[in-house]
Parts: structure tokens; sequence; C-alpha cells
């Protein structure tokens, strides 16, 4: 049975700075099928209704086992840059503040905040009952000693801008601070949404070779048991966590790279939860095994796929060239072929519908003979009628480079290939394990052109991934993008809180973006997350299905996996 539901106009975001943000509208009907109307995206949610509507008291034990197709770079927050290491973070550390279910402000490791001075200073006072999972008290000390090492410039870490930001930091208590800044900053409050780390542990280490990167000591819900590389990574309950402990015993990741496999191990009940491709969601979870033993998700991702150009390769720096190869891609074909409908093309790096995105842009047209135009303008010719052309005696040879494990990339790589083949363009395709994909390729700019996908922030602030300054080894901007308007207009807006002036701004920021094409802007994909049905608790919100995931519980009698007696 299935609840349908549409999403509201809200700006989005998925992690990477507190915990898990996926993204849902509140089920509010009891039984059946709800459709409320409104503008925007369909939402669907499989009920997560206890069957026959009975209601149970929620049972500690047991464990959930996730699937993962990449394992963590290191479990340091902040350090990380994937998706695989902060999805765990989030579950190991607490921080100042977080969204809530409907995504509003609230404290979390704070008991109260105050926005002061015409936001020009926030004033936090902590809970008294904070405590690290090695019983130590979480102090003002942790969060003074956070901000040091995020402003410090020997710290490795492409999140200090925010911090960077903040003009003074003073410790006012042993459990109250304030922050002061020169002049207002729009994403001050997602600044604190940023897990504190522990000064008793980490002061003078050295954050690189520092072993807390896999034995890491945090104030979260979980705590890390264990870690078996290439294997599966354990986290248990916490019970030092302040806000109780969580009613699952143990949360494991399993590391399975091919997504085929890890679905195989779904269906032999050896993994409880993963995101499933659109052929499985569509065609291999039907019937009424599927629809009594699991419950199935689906929702407009809060991401974008892209393909990504190294904008210091001498192929790619007119950009008559990188409109032509936009144009020769057809992205409805990659809509219904890889993600067999289930996805939109998008044009820029907001999610359609929110008030961010510049909707009088459209995605690229798929236009060929626009496309051998240009690339003739830029110098492109097939002298020796090949078929492939060349410019300067090379002919346009160049390599995608692909993360193993995921096949909708891999697809997407495939297709581009052959369509910009029509054009005349030789491309190779080569896959990388994740986390090699991140460390040797990625942060080291040692790469042609790639595909991947940026998460979609609650906040529009995209100075991390676009301004030239963050164009540098290990730096967010790894395209090397360099525009000096771009560069003004994140400035300008990031110190900006009126909304209406910011919408201007983020717009003409779009609008560059489209005309000089860094990123061919491709498709925003639909989640299709499935859970076993055993699991209880789930309440699908604003803030996705995880919001409330130390709350989740599993019947006694279900329970497949008892730990605690």
């Amino acid at each position: 049975m299935l609840l349908v539901f549409r999403e509201k106009n809200f700006i989005t975001r998925l992690l990477h700075m507190n915990s898990f943000f996926k993204f849902f509208w509140m089920a509010l009907a009891a039984a059946g099928l709800c459709i409320i109307p409104s503008a925007s995206d369909e939402i669907v949610f499989a009920n997560a209704h206890a069957p026959g509507g009975r209601v149970e008291a929620p049972a500690f034990g047991g464990r959930i086992l996730m699937g993962s197709i990449g394992e963590p770079s290191n479990l340091t927050p902040y350090l990380a840059t994937d998706s695989a290491s902060s999805e765990i973070t989030g579950l190991l550390f607490v921080a100042p503040l977080k969204f809530d279910k409907d995504l509003n402000v609230v404290p979390w490791a704070a008991a109260s905040y105050e926005t002061l001075d015409n936001g020009r200073r926030l004033r936090f006072r902590l809970r008294d009952d904070l405590k690290w999972q090695d019983g130590t008290p979480l102090t003002a000390d942790d969060v003074e000693f956070t901000y040091r090492v995020m402003v410090d410039p020997k710290t490795p870490t492409a999140y200090a801008e925010d911090f960077m930001s903040i003009s003074r930091f003073e410790k006012t208590g042993p459990l109250s601070f304030e922050v002061f800044y020169d002049k207002p900053f729009a994403r001050a409050l997602m600044t604190w949404m940023g897990a504190i780390l522990p000064k008793h542990i980490l002061e003078g280490q050295d954050l690189m070779t520092t072993s807390f990167a896999r034995h890491p000591v945090g104030a979260g819900p979980f705590r890390l048991k264990s870690w078996d590389a290439g294997s599966r990574l354990t986290l248990e309950a916490s019970d030092t966590y302040f806000e109780g402990r969580p009613y699952l015993d143990e949360v494991v990741y399993r590391l399975i790279p091919d997504p085929s496999t890890m679905f195989l191990e779904l269906k032999a009940g050896r993994l409880d939860m993963m995101g499933l491709s659109p052929q499985q969601y569509l065609r291999q979870t039907q019937g009424s095994r599927w629809e009594e033993q699991w419950r199935k998700y689906k929702y407009l991702s809060f991401s974008y796929t892209f393909l990504g150009f190294n904008l210091r390769h001498a192929f790619f720096r007119d950009v008559r060239t990188r409109r032509a190869i936009s144009m020769a891609i057809d992205r409805e074909s990659l809509v219904e072929i890889v993600l067999l409908g289930q996805g939109v093309p998008t044009v820029g790096p907001y999610k359609p519908g929110t008030w961010a995105y510049n909707d009088t842009l459209l995605p690229m047209r798929h236009d060929v003979a626009t496309a051998r135009r240009l690339l003739a303008e830029a110098g492109w010719q097939d002298a020796d009628g090949d078929g492939v052309l060349e410019r300067d005696g090379q002919p346009f040879v160049f390599t995608i480079l692909v993360n193993q494990g995921n096949d909708q990339r891999i697809k997407t790589a495939v297709i581009i290939q052959n369509q910009l083949k029509a054009v005349g363009i030789d491309v190779r395709i080569r896959t990388v394990e994740w986390a090699s994909f991140i460390k040797e390729f990625v942060h080291t700019g040692r790469f042609d052109a790639l595909i991947l996908a940026w998460t979609i922030t609650q906040d529009p602030d995209i100075f991390d991934v676009w301004h030239s300054s963050k164009a540098k080894p290990g730096g967010l901007n790894f395209t090397g993008y360099q525009n000096a308007e771009v560069d003004e207009l994140l400035v300008e807006a990031r110190a900006t809180p009126d909304r209406v002036r910011r919408k201007v701004l983020y717009d003409r920021v779009q609008e560059i973006l489209d005309a000089e094409q860094p990123y061919c802007f491709l498709y925003v994909p639909y989640a299709l997350p499935i859970v076993q049905a055993r699991f209880h608790g789930v309440q699908p919100a604003l803030s996705g299905i995880m919001h409330n995931f130390e709350r989740w519980w599993v019947p006694a009698a279900l329970q497949r996996h008892r730990i605690r007696p």
C-alpha cells in the first residue's frame, strides 16, 4: 500500500555536516491512498504502519544490516568529503544545532541559542548532560578547540570557509560561548551543524596521522565497535548519548561494491536496507512477498549528477568545446535509459522546484548540428577522415573517470561515449575503486573528465564548490573553474541575509554556469530506498526517514540478532 504526497517548496540538503538528510514530506494519513495537491514533485512512501494497525511499545535490541558501495576514507569529521564517511560520522558525533524533521533549525548539543546584533553575533549554551563516549564531559572547551582546528591553515579540510568568516570566538563559561561576525553571514547557523571534536583526545595530534581516523570517540547515538577493512563496519548503541540509548543494538555497514550483488544479499535476507536501482524498484521488487516484507520509498533526490571537465586540460578551456559536448548529450535519453524514467534532466546545482533554482533556464538542448559547428569554430576538424576530430595534430580523445560500483554512472558514461562519437569525439571510460577515485584522482586533479554527483545543500551557498579560491588540491572546486563575476556573486550572496536579494544573485550564478558549461549538468535521479518491514518507528518527513534513526526499533519476537538480554 502506498501513500502519495507532494513536496513543499523548500531549499534542501542531504548531509555532509549533519547526520543523514534524505528528503520526504511527512506522512500524515493513517492508511490508504492520500494525495495532497501542491506545487512541485511527487513523493511516494510505502505504508510504514504496523500490520493490522497494531500499536506496540518500542523494544531494545537487534541490529540493522545496511549496504554500502564505498568504504569510508576516515572517520575524522571535516577531513572526509565522501558520503560514506560523512554518513557514519553523522551517527558518531553531535553538533550544537541540527535540522528537525521539518527542516527547521533546532538545538541539538546546545540547550539554547540566540541570534543577536542583526545576525552579527550568535550566543550558545550547551546542555549540561553531554558526554564523550569515554565518559569525559563535553564542554565549550571542545567547541572552542573545534573552531581553532578549523581556522588553522594546517588543517587539510574543505570545510574551513564557514569558520574563517568568524571574526571572533569567545568562550563565556564552561558550557557557553559566543560567535562574532564583522557582517551578516547567511550560513552562520549551518556552520554550527558541524561535528564537535574532542579536545582531550585530539589536542596536539596531527590530524593526518592520528589513529582517531579509524578509532573515533564521539558523543553521538552510536559508537564504533569494529572496522574490518574492505568487509564491514559495525556501530553499537551508545549508553552515554544524552538523548537516550538508541533502540537498535548495532548498525552494520556491509561493504559491497557491486549493486547487483548487494541486491542479491538483500533478497537473501542478509541486508535490511539499501538504495534500489530503477530496475530493481520497478521490476524486481513487485508482488505480495515484497509488499508484506519490505517498505519502499521514492522521492526526487537532493543531488544532481554531472559530467565535469578538468578545465586545466587544453581540450576543455574553450567554452565552445564544452558547450558542444553538452549539446551532443541527450539528457532525455539518459533519464529514460539509465534511470528508466526515474529522474528528471537538470540545468544547474539546485533541485528543481526549490526557491534557489533558476526556472527561467532549460536543460541544454540536444543539438548535434550546432555541436558540430561549435567544435569546428573551436578548431576541431576531421582532417584524415577517420571519424575522429583533430586539432594541432592531436586527436580529440579523452577519458571519463567513474567510480566502481555505481552502475548508473557507468551506464551514463557509456551512453555519453556513444553520443559523443556521433560528433567525432573518441571517449574512453575508466572505472576506479571509490577511495582511490577520491584520493588519487579527484583530490589531485588527475583526470580528463569525470562523472560524479553533488548533494544539494539546505542553504544555496555553493562557495566551496565554485569559488576560484577552492580550485586547489583537495579543494571541492576540483575542476579548476574560475570566473571573477561568479566569485563576486558568491561572496555577496553568503553575506546577504535577504532571500529575495540572494535569489537574484544565485539566479545570475546559474546563468553564467549555464553559459560556460564547466559541468554538463545531467539529471536529478529519484532516490529509491527500501527498508525491511520489521523495522518500526520509520517516520517519513521533510528531512527524510533517517531523522529519527536512533528511534527505529524491532519487536522482540522479530529480532534476528539479539545482543542484550
